[in-house]
């Protein structure tokens, strides 16, 4: 998944889509291929596929629930102005009469009425960002609704909707930024630790490197590593601190940067392979790899939490639903073309967890700019987006305890919350720099909730409360195509399984080591 970020003025609906197709092909892609050799290529295939038509179909469920956040913002403000309106005409009438207008309106369930004299032709238009948190204040909020909101707030938990929306958001943005504060050290210790002395050009070549082996003089791999994370966080921290503005041009050279390195890759692999020069016999399929390349998916899948940003812009919003589909093919049939020219043109021992590394090596290319370019390419890419979802996750930690009228003391404000965004990661990256099980671990459990079982439950509830509000007959004109209740329970049934199944693998990795 590339960074969140705000998108301007779209305009058309094919310019949005591109903004999506950036957003979702990121820093995921890069580990993907590893994931594909593990898992075999057929069972990798079968599941990229089906697990990219459940991104799709929660996708719309997101849109859908937009649609009805938008609708019941616009009809609270058309309430209003009648309220406003009434009390200005009845302001000489009778405490009697004011009695039976309040009782008649209520009985007449007054909602439904005003919406069938306006009419709902243009209620649900898409024209006011409503993000993800905003949606789930104004739906999961609601006793009556969903089921596990039902059981929450009979315990007199009334926001635990929200609370487990921010839960999820937080952990996953803490695992991004992990994966982050690990994969540039990474690429920096092996670029540098093989650009020295007998290891020159072989970061590539298939041989393995313990983090105990030198790197310059007495220097390890592991120290390097460190060394090189320690200045990542030095640089880019204090960004953490402060607010992340005016993006926009440093966006669109790192996505540039991303699709020259994305295709480079691609021609090389194929070029190896067509010269006959491929080294990779990939198995068709290995079960013990499907924990890491679900949460590998999951996490190069993953936009959700974007869409409100993605898709509010857009002029023309008809057959948005049409064309996301077709971006996901895209999308899908990229990852496909990625995944199987690296899975063919290497060995299975030899790929690294971050792709652009087994280009490294002067036997694959013999340009050094190209080398160094394509190896040190998540480094540009991922210092430029840590800051930014560094202040996202900040933001995120400030809406979660915020009360309303409330403000917080400068220490907590300036110090605490920053702090406690930027030190969780760093320790992570200071632990373990295994990327291939971060974004596993990260896509499978807090990408699990916000691809899955988060807009499942927005969908639900807010089809719920349309009904509630503007009646059985009111039709959402954004409305999933999955608009069967069947789907729902299916995407809750696969994401609580999904839990239960990487959850068990990982239990029973370790009861064997």
């Amino acid at each position: 998944m590339a960074a969140s970020i705000h998108v301007g003025l779209c305009g058309s609906l094919q310019v949005g889509l591109v903004y999506m197709f950036n957003l979702i092909v990121g820093t995921g892609a890069l580990t993907m291929p590893k994931a594909f050799a593990t898992a075999g290529w057929l069972v990798s295939l079968v599941l990229l596929m089906f697990l990219g038509f459940m991104s799709y179909m929660t996708t719309t469920f997101v849109v859908e629930a937009m649609a009805a956040a938008n609708a019941q913002l616009r009809w609270k403000r058309m309430e209003k102005h009648k309220d406003d309106e009434d009390e200005d005409s009845s302001s000489g009438v009778s405490d009697s009469d004011v009695l039976l207008q309040d009782g008649y309106e209520r009985a007449e369930t007054r909602p439904i009425l005003s919406v069938q004299r306006r009419g709902t032709s243009n209620i649900f238009e898409i024209t006011e960002r409503v993000e993800m948190g905003q949606m789930a204040s104004m739906f999961f909020n609601k006793g009556n609704l969903c089921v596990l909101c039902c059981l929450c707030t009979t315990f007199s938990f009334p926001a635990v909707g929200v609370n487990l929306f921010y839960f999820c958001i937080i952990i996953y943005l803490y695992g991004d930024l992990a994966i982050y504060a690990a994969a540039v050290p990474v690429s920096l210790m092996q670029v540098t630790c093989s650009a020295t002395g007998n290891h020159s050009c072989s970061v590539g070549d298939g041989t393995k490197y313990n983090d105990t082996d030198k790197c310059w003089g007495p220097i390890r791999r592991i120290d390097a590593y460190r060394l090189y994370l320690a200045a990542f966080t030095l640089l880019l921290g204090p960004f953490t601190f402060f607010n992340v503005q005016k993006t926009k041009y440093l966006q669109i050279v790192t996505s540039l940067m991303r699709w020259i390195a994305f295709i480079l890759m691609i021609i090389l692999a194929l070029i190896r392979i067509s010269r006959g020069q491929a080294e990779g016999h990939p198995s068709m399929a290995q079960l013990s790899g499907i924990r890491n390349l679900f949460g590998v998916c999951v996490y190069s899948f993953m936009c959700q939490h974007s869409l409100p940003s993605l898709v509010t812009p857009i002029s023309k919003k008809k057959h948005i639903s049409k064309l996301v589909l077709l971006d996901y093919i895209l999308i899908l049939a990229f990852y496909s073309l990625l995944s199987f020219t690296a899975i063919y043109c290497f060995r299975n021992d030899s790929l690294m967890d971050m792709y652009t590394l087994n280009f490294t090596n002067c036997e694959i290319i013999n340009v050094a700019f190209v080398r160094y370019f394509l190896g040190l390419f998540p480094v540009f890419t991922i210092s430029t987006n840590f800051p930014i979802i560094a202040v996202t996750l900040r933001n995120n930690w400030k809406t979660l305890f915020h009360r309303e009228g409330g403000t917080y003391p400068w220490v907590v404000d300036r110090i605490v919350f920053p702090a406690i965004t930027l030190i969780p990661p760093v320790l992570v990256a200071f632990c373990t720099h295994d990327l291939e099980s971060l974004v596993g671990i990260t896509g499978a459990y807090a990408g699990n909730g916000i691809q899955y079982l988060i807009p499942a439950f927005l969908a639900y509830c807010s089809r719920k409360d349309t009904e509630l509000v503007f009646g059985s007959g009111t039709l959402n004109k954004h409305r999933s195509p999955f608009r069967h209740s069947f789907w729902i329970v299916f995407v809750l049934i696969w994401g609580f399984s999904c839990f239960v199944f990487v959850t068990a693998n990982i239990v029973l990795s370790e009861s064997k080591l």
